[in-house]
């Protein structure tokens, strides 16, 4: 550098005394929701069923997916591991009770029918927290050609 002193420029990093040109992390990345949301909706596409098909993401405290799933039978459960009942004396002994702390959903068309009235009085039973999901963006794109596509590379300095 000829012995004269070197100034870094606001865009640039200085590695090792080599000007380097700064990155920043993208700003247009997902939140949690819209990505659990996302994996849910995508969820939804493997469901068989002609009239309804609903995606599920189950996510723990550290916003880690510890299952998803769709509107059928799980795999790994025995269809007789737990009841079925809709109702019974011990609250144990019917489907409701088993393990959901928050349901987040998109859609509410259904709000008023029994069906729907039952869920959300099962889930103030239990303690079920339950929030209409609200997009902050219209739709989200999975572009599976994107992973062949090559990004330039910064400029040489």
């Amino acid at each position: 550098m000829n012995g004269a002193s070197w100034e870094p420029q606001p865009d640039l990093q200085v590695i090792d005394r080599q000007p380097v040109e700064a990155v920043c992390k993208r700003e247009d990345y997902l939140e949690w929701c819209e990505y659990f949301m996302a994996v849910a909706f995508l969820s939804a596409q493997r469901s068989k069923d002609p009239s309804s098909q609903v995606g599920a993401c189950i996510v723990n405290e550290e916003n880690k997916i510890v299952g998803i799933g769709y509107n059928g039978m799980p795999n790994g459960c025995h269809d007789d591991a737990l009841p079925w009942a809709r109702t019974a004396d011990d609250r144990l002994n019917t489907k409701y009770p088993y393990g959901i702390k928050e349901v987040i959903y998109m859609s509410d068309k259904y709000h008023d029918t029994p069906e729907m009235k039952a869920a959300r009085r099962m889930f103030d039973l239990t303690g079920t927290k339950y929030t209409k999901f609200v997009p902050k963006r219209k739709s989200i794109v999975i572009d599976f050609d994107s992973i062949n596509k090559t990004k330039p590379s910064p400029p040489v300095l």
